[in-house]
């Protein structure tokens, strides 16, 4: 007894330099990740400001320069505000039918690829690795460039923007709702699969029902992503409210009274739709308490 306590005690030392050992190595792997960092990141400004021919600092003093002025001219035609608001809010319809439409669009596509793509519920297991690349495909590439090549064939307009949103919102969805799948118990599926059922019948009756809460929640947090995102189209041709920001802005003086309207709208459809999402997605994942 006395020789297993002796052990025992001079064991404590010993575990005791390992870990301070450890700790100094982990501080030491931090230091270095930190300072390989703090160099990219300072090598990487010295280059871009050397490629904007060095004017960093001499424009960072005029960043202000631009909202002083749009919002000198909005408050000098205040009473032309309310007509503003008015006149661009078709167009602000237009963004969220947009995001809208091409949020609906994804998800369906999104969801049949995460069925066909998750192991265990695959219709076709051998294309699992086709499926996933599709998705990562059409994930990796941003919407903007979607939208560029689709308005030099089809023209500008929503339907580009829809199409370039959607097709992106098929592979982010897609990829959330495979990992979802990848969660759900597989004895509702086994048990209709036991009775014949089909594999339609086995996705619809026994997956969907345990993961419908967290689709819809991703749906939601994605149509707020996709309004800001048929936003930023507008500015390339795309229509809706982005559009009529890009016209304006490009006028110059004169218009940014025009512009501070559309500023105001599309701020607050964001903070509108921003809300009601989060409120639902809150009651969805938390069972539908308030």
């Amino acid at each position: 007894m006395a020789e297993l306590t002796a052990s025992a005690g001079s064991g404590v030392p010993h575990i005791r330099e390992h870990y301070m050992d450890l700790i100094r190595r982990k501080r030491m792997y931090g230091g270095l990740t930190l300072a390989i960092f703090t160099l990219l990141m300072v090598s990487g400004f010295v280059l871009a400001d050397s490629r904007n021919a060095g004017g960093f600092w001499d424009g960072i003093l005029n960043v202000f320069d631009f909202p002083h002025q749009v919002l000198s001219e909005a408050w000098e035609k205040i009473d032309l505000l309310p007509a503003h608001l008015v006149h661009f809010f078709p167009a602000l319809i237009e963004t969220i039918n947009i995001a809208a439409v091409s949020t609906l669009i994804g998800a369906m596509l999104g969801l049949v690829l995460s069925l066909l793509s998750t192991r265990g519920l695959a219709r076709f297991p051998r294309l699992i690795p086709l499926f996933r690349r599709s998705m990562d495909i059409m994930r990796a590439i941003p919407e903007i460039v979607i939208a560029l090549v689709l308005i030099f064939v089809l023209g500008g307009g929503p339907v580009p923007a829809m199409i370039a949103i959607a097709l992106h919102t098929t592979g982010a969805l897609g990829k959330l709702f495979s990992e979802v799948n990848e969660n759900a118990s597989l004895k509702p599926v086994e048990g209709l699969q036991s009775v014949g059922a089909t594999w339609f019948q086995r996705m619809w009756l026994g997956v969907i029902p345990q993961v419908a809460p967290n689709y819809l929640s991703y749906a939601l947090l994605r149509f707020e992503i996709n309004i800001r995102a048929s936003a930023i189209l507008g500015f390339v041709g795309a229509g809706g409210i982005g559009y009529e920001l890009k016209n304006a802005m490009s006028w110059g003086q004169g218009k940014f009274d025009e512009a501070a309207a559309i500023f105001i709208l599309l701020f607050g459809a964001i903070v509108l739709f921003d809300q009601l999402s989060s409120y639902y997605r809150h009651r969805l994942t938390s069972g539908g308490a308030a």
